[in-house]
């Protein structure tokens, strides 16, 4: 398995869950690997470095090559140090896979502010921020001459997408963010030689087993299961899709796939539903009359 070899990778929240799986494919296919994870909570509390570390060690007992990093992502400094890494510790960087998450669900009429900033400082600036900086050192490869061949792959969700969930606002927001972000960033960076995705994946980790209506249900399928049954929410069916798209076989950019076991669909956002017009200036009863 070479599809990734001789790719150094950096994957954030890769301690856990879909991060993990992510990490260890990328591995076994040859990458060099940049294991970023706090280790907190899954409100983003405390830190630990146990389970990057922990993650590297199953990559390099395997005979592969990683380092582990507990970086913060949603810090300016600390997204440059997580590319600083990558470049000093394998000579560069090819691939990003922004995954780190947390949840803080609350109702919108009782979310205080830390509520939400967490959220968005974790998802949508933990994605822009580390995208900055290894969009900078592409950027001084492709004006060095050295164009790249590097892919990003971002995590959106459901929950930003096609299905919103009451007691989401802030992670919906922040998801809806990235997938706008994985555009902007496909149409920036295709000139220094960058490819731009995102995913939406359901599965069950941590994060999804504490989100209410659907933990009980993912829970309740896995303990159904017989044994060599296929999980269909297994994180491990996810990272395949990262994989092509990270590799050198992938010429996709600008898109968003939704994913969940055997499943892949590609999504398309807001688009025009209908339209209506008028010849000169629009008046209240006028609009009520035409727009439903």
């Amino acid at each position: 398995m070479t599809a990734l070899h001789g790719k150094v990778a950096v994957v954030t929240g890769a301690g856990r869950g879909i991060g993990r799986e992510h990490a260890l494919l990328f591995a076994r296919e040859g990458a060099m690997v940049v294991v970023n994870d706090r280790g907190g909570s899954n409100a983003g509390e405390g830190e630990d470095a146990s389970p990057a570390e922990q993650v590297v060690a199953e990559i390099v007992a395997a005979g592969g090559k990683a380092v582990a990093n507990t970086d913060d992502v949603a810090d300016w400094d600390g997204a440059r140090n997580l590319v600083d890494q990558a470049v000093s510790e394998f000579g560069g960087l090819d691939v990003l896979v922004n995954n780190a998450g947390i949840l803080r669900d609350t109702f919108l009429a009782s979310m205080d502010e830390q509520q939400w900033d967490a959220v968005l400082a974790v998802h949508l600036k933990g994605h822009a921020a580390v995208l900055r900086h290894a969009a900078g050192y592409w950027k001084q490869r492709s004006k060095a001459g050295e164009q790249p061949r590097a892919a990003v792959v971002n995590t959106a969700s459901a929950s930003g997408t096609t299905m919103p969930n009451a007691g989401q606002a802030n992670y919906g927001a922040a998801k809806a963010g990235i997938a706008a972000l994985t555009l902007v960033a496909a149409d920036e960076l295709a000139r220094y030689g960058v490819r731009v995705n995102a995913i939406a994946p359901i599965a069950r980790t941590r994060l999804t087993l504490a989100t209410p209506g659907m933990g009980a249900m993912l829970a309740a399928q896995a303990e159904g299961l017989a044994e060599g049954e296929f999980d269909a929410f297994s994180p491990a069916n996810i990272s395949p899709l990262v994989g092509y798209l990270a590799s050198d076989a992938c010429s996709i950019t600008g898109k968003v796939f939704a994913v969940q076991g055997g499943a892949i669909s590609e999504l398309a956002g807001w688009h025009d539903v209908k339209t209506i017009e008028t010849d000169g200036s629009w008046t209240i009863d006028d609009i009520a009359a035409r727009l439903p």
